[in-house]
């Protein structure tokens, strides 16, 4: 596990503007680990994880592309089924909260990255890496409790 800046584009929503992108890094030679697409109606959100942070920078400047960065996590993940919801259940074992998250396709031996967007990066960190204070084998807990949704829905039964 470990960290790593993240760079969120906002691009028009019209055909190209990804490939455009895509094709600038290509040329600088800058490797996408992973990446992510939301749109709306006017403007795209591509979130793109780089070889290069300052690089990429560099190529969004020059084509006058609007993005900011941030800082998520890598996490390595078996290419298996249970591999990211393991994860998701650790986070929310310690009460950290995923804004978001996505995974890379293929990786080195058959792993892929995880790419999450947390509450608390510091946490996450310790939990992840298993030396989280809170862990089940510091509280002496055989077996954690499933995951509850504690909201109240009335009318419901």
């Amino acid at each position: 596990m470990e960290t790593a800046k993240q760079v969120s584009v906002f691009l028009e929503n019209k055909p190209g503007r990804l490939a455009n992108v895509l094709r600038a890094l290509e040329r600088q030679k800058i490797n996408v680990t992973g990446l992510s697409v939301m749109d709306s109606h006017e403007h795209s959100v591509l979130r793109v994880v780089t070889s290069d942070l300052t690089r990429t920078g560099q190529v969004l400047k020059e084509m006058s592309t609007p993005y900011t960065e941030s800082e998520v996590l890598l996490v390595e993940l078996r290419n298996q089924p249970g591999a990211l919801a393991r994860v998701c259940e650790q986070l929310a074992a310690e009460h950290i909260n995923i804004d978001y998250c996505y995974v890379s396709s293929g990786g080195r031996n058959g792993k892929v990255m995880g790419i999450f967007k947390v509450s608390n990066h510091e946490k996450a960190a310790r939990v992840l890496n298993g030396s989280a204070t809170h862990t089940a084998a510091k509280k002496k807990i055989t077996k954690r409790s499933p995951i509850r949704d504690r909201r109240s829905y009335s009318g419901m039964e």
